[in-house]
């Protein structure tokens, strides 16, 4: 009798293992076919373009597209070099995307060790002011911005406005500083900082902005890697308020720079396979960016979401 409830509860274990083993086997292969799903449309769009920027015009107008070029070409990127002045959108770019990043970053870290250090009457209140205007979406900053700059400026006697007597530049640049975000996730990283070596460095009378400077920001530099990766990345990818604020050639960005009449063929139509090349060519700095500084923007993230 006790063989056979032995037995029994033999056969009860295996049976459940293999079920156990069923399951996980099935379970597996649902998320690896789910992720290489959701691979495949995440890639084909970066697919289609590089294919694209290899085809000939008059393949790419054909009624059923190919899925690989009939014939190789490369003189679209040479055309796109040439037709949409890349060297030079990629200089103004350059330009905006550096100004505005340091900037920035001088705003971002004073306003984040005003908030974790500093005592001043509501400061958690401004801040909780500062946090609630993340849920205001970002267009309706775009109008407010674009009202702002373009409107009448006190003590003129004219109707002269921020876009009349400043550089372009400087509308692309000064109302993008502030960001929120930024200023929370360093914030978060300096109160990881023990308080303990503030109050002993104002004993020793360090200055705030001493401390701040050989303390905080060393012990902060994998936030502040992150912070400056992720401007960089937004004044690149910035589109619509470049578009707003600077049409001109003196100004364009590279993002509206691809959208203008420079790839237009005599025919009037569109010379897709150009304007693909081009946008390949500006696509290769993000994506160096992310293969070779996605640990520093993950390791910044991750940290400042601790409080320790």
């Amino acid at each position: 009798m006790a063989a056979a409830v032995k037995n029994a509860k033999a056969i009860d274990i295996a049976s459940s293992r293999r079920a156990q083993t069923a399951s996980n086997a099935v379970r597996l292969t649902v998320t690896y076919v789910f992720l290489f799903v959701m691979a495949v449309i995440v890639i084909f769009p970066f697919y289609w373009m590089v294919i694209s920027s290899l085809k000939t015009f008059d393949e790419y107008r054909e009624n059923v597209p190919t899925l690989w070029p009939r014939t190789i070409v490369f003189e679209n990127f040479g055309t796109a070099f040439e037709k949409a002045s890349l060297v030079d959108l990629f200089l103004h770019t350059l330009y905006v995307g550096v100004v505005s990043t340091v900037l920035s970053l001088i705003v971002t870290v004073l306003s984040a060790f005003a908030f974790s250090r500093l005592e001043f009457k509501g400061k958690n209140a401004l801040f909780g002011l500062l946090m609630a205007t993340m849920m205001v979406p970002g267009e309706l900053y775009t109008i407010t911005n674009y009202l702002t700059v373009a409107g009448k400026l006190p003590f003129f006697d004219e109707a002269v406005s921020w876009l009349d007597i400043t550089n372009t530049f400087a509308v692309l640049i000064v109302p993008m500083l502030v960001s929120v975000y930024y200023i929370y996730l360093l914030r978060q990283t300096f109160l990881q900082i023990p308080n303990e070596l503030y109050l002993a460095a104002k004993v020793d009378g360090t200055s705030d902005f001493k401390y701040l400077w050989k303390v905080m920001l060393p012990l902060s530099v994998s936030t502040v890697i992150t912070i400056t990766i992720l401007k960089m990345m937004g004044a690149w990818n910035s589109y619509i308020w470049p578009r707003l604020v600077a049409n001109d050639d003196a100004h364009k960005l590279i993002t509206n720079g691809l959208r203008g009449a420079s790839f237009v063929t005599e025919t009037n139509e569109t010379n897709y396979p150009a304007q693909m090349a081009a946008v390949f060519i500006v696509s290769i700095p993000l994506f160096l960016v992310f293969v070779f500084l996605r640990k520093y923007i993950m390791r910044g993230v991750s940290r400042s979401g601790i409080k320790g």
